[in-house]
C-alpha cells in the first residue's frame, strides 16, 4: 500500500553519511524545487517502495515518536545493519526482537537526525 515516504532531516551531508553506511546502499541526491531530497534505491518492478530523506525545514520536522518507517534489511539478518547503527552516529532503541516465527525479526533505532526508524528481517 505504501507508494512514496520521505524522513525529515536537519543536515542532509551528515543524514546521507548515516543511511549510506548503515544500510550499505548509495542514496541519490536531488534538489527538487525548495526540497533538498536524497532517494532511496528503488527498483519499481521489486518488492518495497521508493522512499527519500528531505531537508525542508519550513515543512519537515524530525521526530523520535511519529510515523515509523521499516527498512527491510537486505543483508537477510537485520543485525548486520543494526551493528552498524551507532559507530554512523545512532542510538540503537531497542536490539534484535523477534516478532513470531512466522513474521521474522524486528529492531529499533534513533537515526543521526532524531527520527525513530525500524529495520526488519527474516533471519
Amino acid at each position: 500500500m505504501v507508494g512514496w515516504f520521505e524522513i525529515p532531516v536537519e543536515n542532509m551531508e551528515r543524514a546521507i553519511d548515516f543511511y549510506e553506511k548503515v544500510l550499505d546502499i548509495k542514496l541519490d541526491r536531488n534538489q527538487m524545487g525548495p526540497l533538498d531530497m536524497a532517494w532511496f534505491p528503488y527498483a519499481p518492478e521489486g518488492l518495497g517502495s521508493g522512499g527519500s530523506l528531505v531537508y525542508f525545514p519550513d515543512g519537515y520536522k524530525t521526530s523520535g515518536d511519529g510515523v515509523l518507517v521499516y527498512f527491510t534489511a537486505h543483508s537477510g539478518d537485520l543485525a548486520n545493519e543494526l551493528s552498524r547503527v551507532e559507530g554512523a552516529g545512532g542510538k540503537v532503541l531497542q536490539g534484535k526482537t523477534q516478532i513470531s516465527p512466522e513474521h521474522g525479526y524486528m529492531a529499533l533505532f534513533i537515526d543521526s537526525e532524531g527520527n525513530r526508524i525500524a529495520l526488519h528481517s527474516r533471519e
